[in-house]
């Protein structure tokens, strides 16, 4: 006997608005996974390299982040499929938001004494498997928990929590004031810590047995390519988020240069250029968590979503430009705050409109991972886009411009989406 998506409650669309304490379970495990992740990548990671090697850090650091990349494009969607095959007492996702947070926090712990850089490289995956895993649980848990009319709500206090670990992750590693070991085991604390109250109050239905497929290792592997012939408005809505992604990467990749070079901060405003970085980053940080929490709940009064994703997305080329041709302090402060505006509104009402357009509901956690590879992926790509007009077509114009019409095509290929308003 076996249970439709109709009558399976996991599998059920959620009508009842979720609490608030449920909601701010969900930021914090943000929060505490984007810590772990960034106060390594900004700055804990740099150093450890530069203890194994001054002359060979740049490319011990390259080494590292690259393997480490390769995981996370991996274990996204694996872990979001495994997720959704759990039949666990405590629901599909809170057994893998636990077992991902202990992971990392292990292996950052475990970073703290890395030997060689061989032990660094493979505890870095680990870490990055054990965020990826937590991360995947909990992007599912908003479609199976969150009503549709909640979700930009919902999706925008997930994007802040977002942002907010970013701050904190730099935070700590300034805090720590390099001691990288330390600045690991706090990491590692605040990953921890970060899913304590989603664990409590989780309020995760457990999937039935019964309502879970046979097992097919052939079937669950194609299961992870989705057609875009089938699905058309799953298609278009990740290559609308890689592009986009993929602007905003090749507008923040080289601001430190952009600052020196074009800019010339040192000169002009008796700035250092990586100071400059951390005021425009911390600018562009607040202007994502307000626009990201407003623009969700806007679009859930409005009942559309498509409208605010072609508007923010606008906005973000607006920013790339305001770049490309205002090459001053000013400029970049400004081009800062557009940007910040932007990317918040989209991180917001983008995911809600994702979460409408999965094709089962069995298979949220995997095809929400199959949308995360849209926010990996465009870590390799934009170096590989953006280097080239840098060195030889146009500059930093030229770069920026570039970044302004990929976003401007993201916003086009928006309004081919067809089910959802």
């Amino acid at each position: 006997m076996s249970m439709s998506d109709t009558t399976a409650p996991a599998l059920a669309e959620p009508e009842r608005r979720v609490r608030p304490v449920w909601t701010a379970g969900v930021v914090l495990v943000n929060v505490g996974i984007n810590a772990a992740f960034f106060g390594p990548l900004q700055v804990l990671l740099g150093q450890q390299a530069a203890a194994f090697s001054e002359p060979g850090k740049e490319a011990i650091l390259a080494l590292v982040t690259g393997a480490g990349a390769v995981v996370s494009l991996v274990a996204n969607p694996l872990f979001g499929a495994v997720s959704d095959r759990t039949t666990s007492r405590r629901g599909r996702r809170v057994p893998w938001v636990i077992f991902g947070a202990v992971l990392g926090a292990a292996a950052l712990i475990g970073l703290a004494g890395a030997p060689n850089v061989v032990v660094m490289m493979l505890l870095w995956c680990l870490v990055q498997a054990g965020c990826n895993g937590a991360y995947a649980a909990i992007t599912a848990a908003i479609p199976d928990r969150v009503p549709v009319p909640q979700r930009g709500t919902v999706g925008g206090l997930a994007a802040m929590g977002q942002t907010v670990g970013i701050l904190a992750g730099a935070v700590i590693a300034a805090a720590v004031t390099g001691n990288f070991a330390a600045g690991y085991v706090v990491c590692a604390a605040a990953l921890l810590a970060g899913v304590v109250l989603y664990f409590f109050k989780n309020d995760d239905v457990p999937l039935p047995a019964q309502a879970r497929p046979p097992f097919s290792l052939a079937a669950f592997l194609r299961g992870f390519w989705i057609s875009p012939v089938r699905h058309p408005d799953f298609a278009w809505a990740w290559l609308t988020r890689l592009l986009v992604n993929i602007g905003n990467h090749m507008v923040t990749l080289y601001l430190l240069f952009f600052l020196d070079d074009a800019v010339r901060i040192r000169e002009t405003e008796g700035i250092e250029p990586a100071a400059g970085v951390l005021v425009l980053t911390g600018l562009y940080a607040v202007m994502v968590i307000i626009t990201s929490v407003i623009g969700g709940r806007l679009s859930d009064r409005m009942g559309r979503r498509k409208p605010l994703v072609i508007l923010s997305s606008a906005v973000i080329a607006a920013a790339a430009l305001i770049l490309a041709f205002a090459p001053t302090w000013a400029g970049a402060l400004l081009g800062a705050s557009v940007l910040g505006i932007g990317f918040g509104c989209y991180l917001a009402v983008d995911f809600a409109l994702i979460t409408e357009v999965l094709p089962t509901a069995l298979n949220r956690g995997k095809d929400l991972g199959v949308i995360n590879i849209a926010n990996s992926l465009p870590q390799v790509l934009a170096p590989l886009i953006a280097f080239p007009f840098v060195a030889h077509w146009g500059g930093y114009v030229g770069l920026y411009v570039a970044a302004a019409v990929i976003g401007l095509l993201g916003a086009v290929f928006v309004v081919k989406i067809k089910g959802v308003d």
